[in-house]
C-alpha cells in the first residue's frame, strides 16, 4: 500500500512522498491504486476531484483523507478580483468564458422535473457569487442590483404557511449576470463591502469530488471541507450529481468532512442519466411519476442490485447551505447507512422551489438506516419518498424545520424510533406499513391516502419488484410515543385529497379498524374483488402512547395515557449542544415494558413482510436516543429516553 502526499508546495511532477508531495488531488486520484491513501496537507484546493479508480473491497480502498490536524479546502469556485465601481453600491466584473470550460454555472438553468419556477418571473442559474464565504442572491434584471429589495418572509408553496427569511438583510446583497461569447459579465451589490478588498468566488465548476465514470467502489473521502459547487436540480428522474457521491457505485465512505453551498445537492448517492433524464420536463408526454416507475425498471437492467450499488456510509459530516439537499438519491442509496451527521439550512434561501427539497431527500431507501442525525432550520428536515422499506429513521433529533419527517407512497415495513420531532408540522405519513415506536411527536401529525399513484415494493431486502400498489391509509403501528398538542401552521393545501387536516396524536386514524380481523371484516361486506379493497382504510395498530396539551389519542386505543396538566418540551440549540427542556408534572408511564421487537409489530399487508433487520434476523428496538438500553422485563416510560424526567429538566440530546 502507497500514501501519496499532496501539497500546495507541491508539483504534479514530483513522486508524491511526503518530502516530493504532488500539488493536485486530481493528480494522486490519477496515480492511486486499490490499497493506496492519498493524503492532502493543509490548504486550499480549487479542482473537481475525479477518481481514476475504484478500490477492489472494503479492506482494499482508495482513502483519500485530510493530514491529521490540517485544514484542507476543496472548492468548486475561483475567485473573481478584477472588480470595476459602476455607481454607488454596484460594481462590475468580467469574466473570460475560459475560467468556465464548457460548463458555465451563469449559463445554466435551475430545471427538471418536479421544479417550480419562481412565482415572481425569472429564471435562476447554477451560478452562484460568494462574498467572503458567503452566497448573494440571484436577481433577474440589471436595475434591481441598484436598489434590490428586502424580503423577510416567502411562502412555502407545500403548506401554502408565511416562513421567515433566516437573514433579511441578506437578501439585499445580490448579483446578476449576462453571458456573452467571450465574457460573463456580473454585476453585484456588495451593501458598502469593497470586493477589491474582500474575498469574492463564483462557482465554476458542478461538482467537487465526484467520479465521472459508474463503479468505482470501496473509497472513502475523509476530513475535508468540501464547497462551492454549481449542482444541478436532482429530481429522482433525472442524473443527480451532487457536490460529492459515488456516481453509481458501492461501498463508499464520506465521513468526517465539512461540505457546504451546493446550489443544490451536497451529498448524493443517486441515480445516473442512462435509467432517464428528466424526459417528463423535456419531452411533456408522460408525467414524471410514469417516467419513474420505468427508471426503476431500467435500473433493474443495468444492474440495480444490493452486489453493485448503494451499501455507502455517511457519517459524522456537517452539512449546510445548501439549496436543495444535503443528502439527496434515488435507488443508488439502497442499504446504505447514515449516520450522526449534523444537517442544516438546507432549502431555505428560498431562491427556488420544488418538490424534492429536504436535509435527506430519499427515493427507494431500502434497508437505509438514518441514526442519530442533527436536522435543524430546513424547509423539510427528512423526506422518503417511494419504496421505503426495511429503513430505519432512528434517534435523530429534529427541530426548527419547517416540517420534519415525511414518508410518501411507500408500503414498508419501516420504523421510525427514538426520535425528537419538535418543529410545527412533526410527522407527515402518506404511507402505510410503518411502525412509530417511543419518539416524541411534539407538533402536528398528518395522514392521507393516496390512490392515484401505484408504487412499488420490493421482496425483502432486495431490489427485485414485487408488486405495486396505491396507498389507502392506514395498516401503521404506534407505541410508546409522547404526542404533544398546541397549534402548528397548516399541514394541507386547500381541497387536498386524502381523509383530513392535520391534528395533534393519533385521532386522525379513527374509523381505521382496530386490528386485521375487523379490517377483513369491512372489506368483505362488499361483494367483488378489487372493490372490496378500494380505498378502504386498513388497521392502526395503536397502543400505550401518552398524550398531553390537548393531543388526541386514536378512537379505539388501548392503553393510553392522556395527561390533564400541561407538560412543556422545548429543543434549546446552545451551538455543539443540543438539550431537551421539558417539564413533566408527573410520569408517563403507559404499562408498557422492556424494548420492542419483530413479534409486537403485525406485519406490513400489502407485502407482506415483517418487521426485520437489514440482515433478516429479527429486529430489537432497544437503544434510546441517547444509546441507553432498555433491558427485557423492566417498564420504560414513553417517549425517546429511557431515563425520562419528571419535573423541570434539562437534558443533553445531542
Amino acid at each position: 500500500m502507497t500514501v501519496l502526499h499532496v501539497a500546495i508546495t507541491g508539483s504534479d511532477s514530483a513522486a508524491g512522498s511526503a518530502t516530493a508531495p504532488l500539488r493536485t488531488v486530481n493528480r494522486a486520484a490519477a496515480l492511486a491504486r486499490p490499497g493506496d491513501t492519498v493524503r492532502v496537507h493543509a490548504g486550499e484546493y480549487r479542482e473537481w476531484v475525479k477518481p481514476a479508480r475504484g478500490g477492489l473491497s472494503d479492506s482494499r480502498r482508495i482513502t483519500y483523507e485530510a493530514a491529521e490536524g490540517e485544514h484542507v479546502v476543496i472548492k468548486g469556485s475561483e475567485p473573481v478580483t478584477d472588480w470595476s465601481r459602476e455607481d454607488g453600491d454596484v460594481w462590475r466584473a468580467e469574466i473570460p468564458n475560459a475560467v468556465f470550460g464548457d460548463f458555465n454555472p451563469f449559463d445554466q438553468a435551475v430545471e427538471g422535473d418536479w421544479f417550480v419556477p419562481p412565482a415572481g418571473g425569472g429564471v435562476p442559474h447554477l451560478g452562484e457569487v460568494y462574498l467572503d464565504g458567503r452566497s448573494l442572491y440571484e436577481v433577474h434584471e440589471l436595475a434591481a442590483v441598484a436598489d434590490p429589495p428586502l424580503r423577510t418572509e416567502d411562502v412555502d408553496d407545500w403548506t401554502g404557511a408565511p416562513q421567515a427569511i433566516d437573514d433579511p438583510e441578506r437578501t439585499r446583497y445580490v448579483w446578476y449576470a449576462e453571458v456573452g461569447p467571450e465574457v460573463t459579465t456580473l454585476w453585484a451589490n456588495f451593501q458598502g463591502a469593497d470586493p477589491r478588498a474582500r474575498l469574492v468566488e463564483v462557482n465554476v465548476r458542478r461538482s467537487v469530488f465526484y467520479p465521472t465514470e459508474h463503479h468505482l467502489d470501496f473509497i472513502t473521502v475523509r476530513g475535508f471541507e468540501l464547497a462551492q459547487a454549481a449542482t444541478p436540480w436532482a429530481p429522482p428522474t433525472a442524473d443527480q450529481p451532487g457536490l460529492i457521491g459515488p456516481n453509481w457505485a458501492k461501498g463508499w465512505i464520506i465521513e468526517d468532512n465539512v461540505i457546504h453551498d451546493a446550489k443544490c445537492s451536497a451529498i448524493s448517492l443517486g441515480k445516473e442519466a442512462s435509467t432517464g433524464h428528466n424526459f417528463s420536463f423535456h419531452r411533456g408526454d408522460k408525467p414524471g411519476y410514469q417516467y419513474q416507475l420505468e427508471s426503476v425498471f431500467s435500473a433493474r437492467r443495468i444492474g440495480w442490485d444490493r452486489e453493485h450499488i448503494g451499501s455507502h456510509l455517511v457519517r459524522r459530516n456537517t452539512i449546510f447551505d445548501c439549496g436543495q439537499n444535503g443528502v439527496v438519491g434515488h435507488l443508488g442509496a439502497v442499504f446504505s447507512r447514515i449516520e450522526d451527521n449534523h444537517i442544516h439550512h438546507i432549502g431555505t434561501k428560498r431562491e427556488f422551489y420544488g418538490y424534492e427539497i429536504g436535509g435527506i431527500k430519499l427515493h427507494a431507501a431500502i434497508d437505509v438506516q438514518i441514526v442519530h442525525n442533527r436536522i435543524h432550520d430546513c424547509t423539510m428536515g427528512t423526506w422518503l419518498d417511494w419504496q421505503t422499506q426495511g429503513a430505519r429513521v432512528s434517534r435523530n433529533v429534529f427541530s426548527a424545520n419547517t416540517r420534519d419527517l415525511f414518508v410518501e407512497v411507500s408500503h414498508g415495513p419501516y420504523v421510525v424510533d427514538n426520535n425528537i420531532l419538535a418543529s410545527g408540522i412533526a410527522l407527515e405519513v402518506f404511507s402505510q406499513g410503518g411502525a412509530f415506536v417511543n419518539n416524541l411527536v411534539a407538533g402536528a401529525v398528518r395522514l392521507e391516502a393516496v390512490l392515484d399513484r401505484a408504487t412499488p415494493y420490493h421482496r425483502p431486502h432486495s431490489t427485485q419488484v414485487a408488486g405495486f400498489a396505491v396507498v389507502d391509509g392506514g395498516d401503521d403501528r404506534y407505541l410508546g410515543n409522547i404526542f404533544v398538542g398546541g397549534d402548528a401552521r397548516p399541514a394541507y393545501l386547500p381541497g387536498s385529497p386524502g381523509y383530513g387536516p392535520s391534528s395533534h396524536g393519533t385521532a386522525g386514524y379513527d374509523g381505521c379498524p382496530p386490528d386485521f380481523e375487523a379490517y377483513l371484516a369491512r372489506v368483505n361486506e362488499t361483494v367483488g374483488d378489487h372493490r372490496r379493497f378500494y380505498g378502504v382504510r386498513q388497521a392502526a395498530y395503536i397502543q400505550h402512547n401518552v398524550y398531553a396539551n390537548g393531543a388526541r389519542s386514536y378512537e379505539a386505543e388501548r392503553g393510553a395515557v392522556v395527561l390533564d396538566v400541561p407538560v412543556t418540551f422545548a429543543v434549546v440549540d446552545e451551538g455543539e449542544a443540543v438539550y431537551l427542556e421539558c417539564d413533566l408534572p408527573e410520569p408517563v408511564a403507559t404499562g408498557w415494558s422492556g424494548p420492542v421487537t419483530s413479534s409486537d409489530l403485525p406485519r406490513a399487508r400489502i407485502v407482506d413482510a415483517d418487521f426485520e433487520e437489514p440482515d433478516g434476523s429479527p429486529l430489537v428496538i432497544d437503544a434510546d436516543l441517547l444509546g441507553v438500553a432498555r433491558q427485557p422485563g423492566q417498564a420504560y416510560p414513553a417517549g425517546p429516553l429511557a431515563e425520562m424526567p419528571t419535573g423541570a429538566r434539562r437534558t443533553r440530546v445531542w
